[in-house]
């Protein structure tokens, strides 16, 4: 029998955030996994579980979901064995990357576009053209900073208008209030005082991942980037940064039916706590298992924990990403623009949007 040659061996792997390095190798025969060998700088307990993690992928259709593979396993591990620095889900992400079905960063052209000012409703707006633009592959994945024109209160997907926001506040400042299609929480900020981006990926990136392990995933290069400002963070979950001393910031993402995914962070730099605690109402039953009686002490800004400018910090996580990616340069296209601006108006800018839930 004619032995395989190295070239048909597939190989894929994944670094766990904040953990090790799963690798697979395999090979594909009738539409089938074959010769399957999970490797790395990971711990597991005992040794031999390695052959049972091989056993268990070892004759899996190759267009088994990533779920399944964790599954398959899970299942084939005695409950004792211990796995220390990775998981059933890494060692699924590893296989569906040597199977070409998810990638890792290293396998796309990155694009970077710095602050560019626009409204809030454009900004929202933009980031669903954005979004759906790289899921339908017509851009390249890519990074934006935001630049805020006015203050601006941004509410989640499902959040109510009038649970989340203080009428009074919002007309006494001149405050601009929108939802966005992402989840999770309201964000107050003002020019000058919020650092926001978004990243548009396909969601081939984060395959296999859970929605709790793609958030630190998507953001490890930020770690490094507040590591090199003098910063230790961390994700604090679901979707919350903080640091030792406070929040600094929090997350939010949205998939689209296309196969795109918008992932999305808006850190605090120079908060007015006084003027958002007016505009916002911050309830005790979301303080009830934050540590904290108080929402000011909750929050606390990158421009006291750095002593750096705004622009210096965005510079420092530009910088961060485009080493690390190799991303390049762009700017917003007239037709992007165009088609954000008609989003405005039949979508974002329209009280049937915004008070969709009251």
């Amino acid at each position: 029998m004619e032995q395989e040659s190295d070239t048909d061996r597939l190989h894929g792997e994944f670094k766990t955030p904040g953990g090790k390095l799963t690798a697979v190798d395999l090979s594909i025969r009738d539409g089938r996994m074959v010769d399957v060998s999970v490797n790395g700088d990971f711990f597991l307990e005992p040794d031999e579980a390695l052959l049972d993690i091989n056993d268990a992928l070892e004759g899996l259709p190759a267009d088994t979901a990533p779920g399944e593979i964790a599954a398959a396993v899970t299942a084939r591990l005695d409950p004792s064995v211990v796995l220390f620095g990775f998981s059933a889900g890494a060692i699924a992400t590893a296989v569906r990357r040597a199977l070409g079905r998810a990638t890792g960063f290293a396998d796309h052209e990155w694009e970077i576009i710095p602050p560019t000012p626009l409204s809030t409703p454009m900004h929202v707006a933009m980031d669903e053209v954005l979004t759906h633009d790289v899921g339908a592959g017509a851009r390249n994945p890519t990074i934006r900073f935001w630049e805020w024109q006015s203050p601006s209160v941004v509410i989640g997907s499902f959040q109510s208008v009038r649970n989340e926001v203080d009428q009074g506040g919002v007309e006494r400042h001149g405050v601009t209030v929108v939802r966005r299609i992402s989840g999770g929480g309201a964000m107050f900020m003002e020019h000058g005082n919020a650092i926001t981006y978004s990243i548009y990926v396909p969601q081939s990136l984060v395959d296999g991942l859970s929605f709790a392990e793609s958030y630190p995933f998507l953001d490890a290069w930020v770690m490094e980037a507040l590591e090199r400002l003098g910063i230790r963070a961390w994700y604090q979950p679901l979707n919350d940064i903080a640091t030792e001393v406070g929040k600094i910031g929090g997350a939010a993402q949205k998939r689209l039916a296309n196969g795109g995914m918008l992932h999305h962070v808006t850190m605090s730099y120079d908060i007015d706590a006084d003027k958002m605690l007016e505009v916002l109402r911050i309830g005790k039953e979301k303080m009830s298992d934050k540590g904290t009686r108080s929402a000011k002490k909750r929050v606390d800004p990158l421009r006291r924990q750095t002593g750096r400018t705004r622009e210096e910090i965005i510079e420092v996580m530009i910088s961060t990403f485009r080493q690390r990616f190799g991303a390049v340069d762009a700017t917003l296209s007239e037709d992007e623009l165009r088609r954000a601006e008609h989003l405005v108006e039949r979508k974002f800018g329209t009280d049937e949007w915004l008070y969709r839930v009251p």
